[in-house]
């Protein structure tokens, strides 16, 4: 409940994407539960390994683990299952994510099932394990104290410009871009970006496993989606759902063609936008608190730099925020760390 009234706490959830599952991530599906036994039975159905034995294996793999098909449903079930838990806490009035976390959204809403989003999501990590070439990498655009740099920005955007068309922008998260390209668009970034240190981290950062996705480079995705997935039966949300474009889907106004064609079209290869969503989802709703879902906790720094775009409720720099969040009701709850 809120500190303040009797009214129920209105919760905002943004749920992750394909870099969020670590290996403290490990060893954390209960197997006894309905979802996860009905997401082994499909994997059995396309001869794909246990995701219950991927989490209880003796060691983290990177090339087994962060393969695009055993992460994405490994992330899509630990979500489920935190958004779930997440409604005990309150009133959830908005709901967005990052990335492959759209996928998710859609199912956390009811605007798909529990099945078409487990299925949607495996088939869609399936069809980009098949995209050859390429890559991301992770550029900062923010100084140590999470505010924007606009220096950083204009570099990143030459980059891109001086390109030929070989690299693109896939998400910009706010504080930092992804970016992507062919093999000789990651080259050409890895040259032109100038090398820095924020926090422990060396940038431009490339990310294990990942595609180009978001660009045209992944067209055929999209594409082989829309005829293999074309039985999924999308619905009405029953929360306002904030796409990578930011724009609202409510269950008063939502239409159900628009959710197809965005999540086999526009979401698959056009950049990904989260600063615009959590810009949208803060602005509109004025949730009490952000709810992030597991596994991990990668939108943590993200979401605490939107909120330090917006100066939210006086939040101007990451000391602020830090302070903001020993207060008994912190903006930001991190289901997993």
């Amino acid at each position: 409940m809120s500190a303040t009234t009797n009214q129920p706490m209105r919760l905002a959830i943004v749920c992750p994407g394909r870099g969020s599952y670590v290996e403290s991530s490990m060893r954390t599906l209960p197997a006894d539960h309905p979802w996860v036994r009905e997401a082994e039975e499909l994997r059995r159905e396309l001869d794909l390994p246990s995701l219950v034995e991927l989490d209880t294996a003796e060691r983290f793999s990177g090339a087994l683990h962060l393969r695009p098909a055993n992460v994405s449903p490994l992330i899509y079930l630990i979500s489920m299952l935190d958004a779930a838990a997440a409604r005990e806490r309150g009133e959830v009035v908005v709901v967005a994510g990052n990335s492959m976390g759209w996928y998710t959204a859609l199912a956390v809403t009811g605007a798909l099932s529990f099945a078409d989003g487990l299925r949607l999501v495996q088939v869609m990590s399936l069809l980009q394990e098949e995209v050859r070439g390429g890559g991301q990498l992770l550029y900062p655009v923010v100084d140590e104290q999470w505010r924007a740099d606009p220096a950083a920005r204009a570099r990143v955007l030459e980059a891109l410009a001086s390109s030929d068309g070989h690299a693109l922008l896939s998400i910009d998260l706010g504080g930092y871009l992804v970016l992507a390209g062919d093999d000789e668009g990651v080259r050409h970034l890895k040259r032109a970006l100038p090398p820095l240190e924020l926090g422990r981290m060396r940038y431009p950062l490339q990310l294990m496993q990942h595609g180009p996705y978001h660009t045209p480079f992944v067209s055929s995705v999209s594409d082989a989606a829309r005829e293999r997935l074309a039985d999924l039966e999308f619905r009405r949300p029953n929360a306002t759902l904030v796409d990578g474009a930011g724009r609202r889907h409510s269950p008063w106004s939502a239409d159900t063609q628009v959710l197809r064609d965005y999540t086999f079209g526009a979401q698959v290869t056009e950049p990904y936008d989260l600063a615009a969503s959590l810009h949208v989802l803060l602005r509109e709703f004025a949730p009490d608190r952000l709810v992030l879902p597991g596994p991990g906790n990668t939108l943590g720094g993200i979401v605490a730099q939107a909120l330090i775009a917006e100066g939210w409720r006086g939040v101007h720099d990451r000391a602020a925020f830090m302070a903001a969040q020993d207060a008994p009701e912190p903006f930001v709850d991190s289901m997993r760390r």
